[in-house]
C-alpha cells in the first residue's frame, strides 16, 4: 500500500474552461442574453438623455398678483369722461336772433352771443362778461342800454341753473323764466303772459301793476329784475 496521498488533478487552462462553460450553457442562450443586455443598456441611455430645452421654457411665468394689478391700474393721463362734447344754452335779450343754441364745449358767453347773431341795436355788451365760461343749460341775457342790471351773483353749488342771470324781458320771457323771479309763481307768470297777449307788449315795467296778483310791494321787488 502506497502511503503517499493522491495528488490533486491540475486545473485546466482558462480558455479550455471557458469553452467547456459555453458548451454547457449553450451558444444560443448566450447570444440571447448578450442581446438582452445590449437592449437594456441602449434603452436606459436613451431614457436618461436630457431633452433639448424649448424657447418658451425660459419665459417668466405670470403670477395671479401681476395679472390683477394690470387689470385695475389705469393710465395716469386718462382723459376725464365727464367732459361733455357740446353744451346747450339759451340766448335772450337784445340779440339779433334769440333762441336755444348748441355750442362745442368748452364755450364762453361770447360764443353764445355770436351764435345768436351778436348784440341788437340797443344791446349793452359792456355789462356782459363775454369771457365767462358757459355750462350746459345756462341762460345768457344781453340787456339794452340803460336797463337796470342787478349785481352779478357768483355761481355756487346750491345755485339753480334756472336762476335769472340778468333782467328778464317780460315781453318775451316764457312762463318758466318768469316763474324764477321772486314772488312770481306759476299763476302770476301765467297772468303776465295772458295780459301781454290780450293788451299787447308792456310799454313800461310799471304796467305790471295791472296784472292780477302783483301789488306795489311785489312790483318794487321786481323792478330791478325785469325789463321791457
Amino acid at each position: 500500500m502506497d502511503p503517499s496521498p493522491p495528488r490533486p488533478t491540475p486545473r485546466a487552462p482558462v480558455a479550455e474552461r471557458l469553452r467547456d462553460w459555453v458548451v454547457w450553457f449553450g451558444s444560443a442562450r448566450l447570444a440571447a442574453s448578450a442581446a438582452a443586455v445590449i437592449a437594456v443598456t441602449v434603452g436606459g441611455t436613451w431614457l436618461l438623455r436630457s431633452t433639448p430645452s424649448r424657447p418658451e421654457d425660459g419665459l417668466p411665468f405670470a403670477t395671479r398678483l401681476s395679472t390683477t394689478v394690470a387689470a385695475v391700474v389705469e393710465p395716469a393721463d386718462a382723459p376725464a369722461a365727464t367732459m361733455p362734447a357740446a353744451i346747450v344754452v339759451y340766448v335772450t335779450g337784445d340779440v339779433v336772433a334769440p333762441g336755444v343754441y348748441t355750442l362745442a364745449a368748452p364755450a364762453r358767453v361770447n360764443d353764445a352771443v355770436s351764435a345768436a347773431g351778436g348784440g341788437g341795436p340797443n344791446a349793452d355788451l359792456s355789462v356782459v362778461n363775454l369771457a365767462a365760461p358757459l355750462h350746459d343749460g345756462e341762460r345768457v341775457y344781453v340787456p339794452e342800454v340803460g336797463a337796470t342790471v342787478p349785481p352779478a351773483i357768483e355761481p355756487s353749488s346750491g345755485t339753480s341753473s334756472t336762476d335769472p342771470a340778468g333782467p328778464v324781458n317780460i315781453n318775451t320771457a316764457s312762463a318758466d323764466e318768469l316763474d324764477v323771479l321772486p314772488g312770481v309763481g306759476p299763476a302770476t307768470a301765467a297772468a303776465i303772459i295772458a295780459h301781454r297777449e290780450q293788451h299787447g307788449p308792456f310799454q313800461t315795467v310799471d304796467q305790471l301793476a295791472e296784472v292780477r296778483g302783483i301789488g306795489p310791494a311785489k312790483l318794487d321787488a321786481l323792478r330791478a329784475l325785469v325789463t321791457v
